[in-house]
């Protein structure tokens, strides 16, 4: 699937925006705050979710508007033969909720999962490899609620059984060992089922990356789950998970926090060739490493739904020198599917392939060419 055209309506800084893209690469490029992030922004609210900021709702509606509004045709693999879809997303000002339809009739956030997949890299997560493994987690739990819906459910109610737990073991009290026993029960069937799935994506994964030949200047990365200590992590079974959360009681009880089970896991990433941890890896190399993971996750993608996921990558030059930058257009060109893409100067773009779509952004308006070079 392909955006065809979207169109932003009093979103951010975009009082009337409309592009019509191209089906493979798309170059959004123009000063700092001129509203190139917004409109992949725009893009990221037609899947389920908050979006690539995770911002409030409210903050997307342009001030002084009463509703901001994101509408997308999008094109099937037939391209211009195919029956275009539409989808639209509405926020009301002031309002922590949005209204979703899918041709022309009411729909939910979620429903919008089975039309698009998205992918994305931000700047804020440039640092991913060196920050806290509390990150890594996010973004492996990312990766691995696009392939399984349901991830996100047992993830949830992990949490919350955890989070009654740590209270009940903190409470002055004594705690009811049947309340425990019932609360560590299902944080055990819960976290197994987490652990399982982001054991299938990792493995899946490094499969992908492992066997895909690595593009002049890009590094090959190696990736595992880790335990706290970086050694391999386990593989939780529920019976196993509950047993070490009834024997870590009073360890826990005196750490104010749960000390064992998939919360601790993190995702160990290695610069293949090299055998350094991505965290030790120059800037430029921990983002080809990132991008390498992102675009492997497309493949997986692709692979499972029979068509590529659309990938939005947020001043994606930065940190690259020119020749990696030409290996990342190349590589992404010869992929398939639709990438949009951000620069602050179309120049960090010369070495895109002929037939991209070009867009010079500037103050919440947009002027577009294709690239016929």
């Amino acid at each position: 699937m392909a955006l065809a055209q979207l169109s932003l309506t009093d979103f951010r800084n975009h009082p009337a925006t409309r592009i019509d893209a191209g089906p493979g690469l798309v170059v959004l490029a123009g000063p700092n705050g001129s509203g190139k992030t917004n409109i992949l922004e725009a893009v990221s609210l037609l899947a389920p979710g908050r979006g690539l900021r995770g911002a409030a709702l409210d903050s997307m509606v342009r001030q002084g508007a009463a509703r901001g509004v994101v509408s997308a045709d999008l094109s099937g693999p037939g391209g211009a033969a195919s029956a275009p879809i539409a989808l639209g997303t509405a926020i009301e000002a002031g309002s922590a909720r949005r209204k979703v339809r899918i041709n022309g009739a009411d729909a939910s956030a979620a429903a919008l999962g089975e039309w698009l997949s998205l992918l994305w890299l931000t700047p804020a997560m440039d640092r991913l490899f060196v920050e806290s493994a509390s990150g890594r987690r996010r973004f492996l739990d990312r990766m691995t609620l696009a392939l399984e819906p349901s991830h996100g459910h047992h993830a949830s109610r992990y949490e919350a059984a955890m989070r009654a737990r740590n209270r009940l073991l903190a409470d002055d009290r004594p705690a009811d060992p049947a309340w425990l026993a019932a609360l560590e029960e299902q944080m055990a069937q819960h976290g197994a089922a987490v652990d399982a799935a982001r054991h299938r994506l990792t493995a899946a994964l490094a499969a992908v990356l492992e066997s895909s030949a690595p593009a002049d200047g890009f590094p090959r990365p190696a990736i595992m789950l880790a335990d706290g200590d970086g050694a391999q992590a386990p593989k939780w079974e529920t019976a196993a998970l509950a047993d070490a959360l009834r024997a870590g009681r009073a360890l826990d009880r005196r750490a104010g926090r749960t000390l064992t089970g998939p919360h601790r896991t993190d995702l160990s990433v290695i610069h293949a060739d090299q055998g350094q941890a991505a965290a030790l890896c120059s800037t430029g190399e921990q983002k080809a490493l990132l991008l390498s993971i992102i675009i492997g996750h497309g493949e997986l993608i692709a692979a499972a739904r029979g068509t590529r996921p659309i990938l939005l990558l947020d001043e994606v030059a930065a940190h690259l020198d020119p020749a990696r930058r030409a290996a990342l257009f190349d590589r992404l060109a010869t992929g398939g599917g639709q990438v949009w893409m951000t620069g602050t100067e179309m120049a960090l773009f010369d070495a895109v392939p002929a037939g991209a779509t070009r867009i010079a952004v500037q103050a919440g308006s947009v002027a577009e060419g294709k690239d016929a070079r």
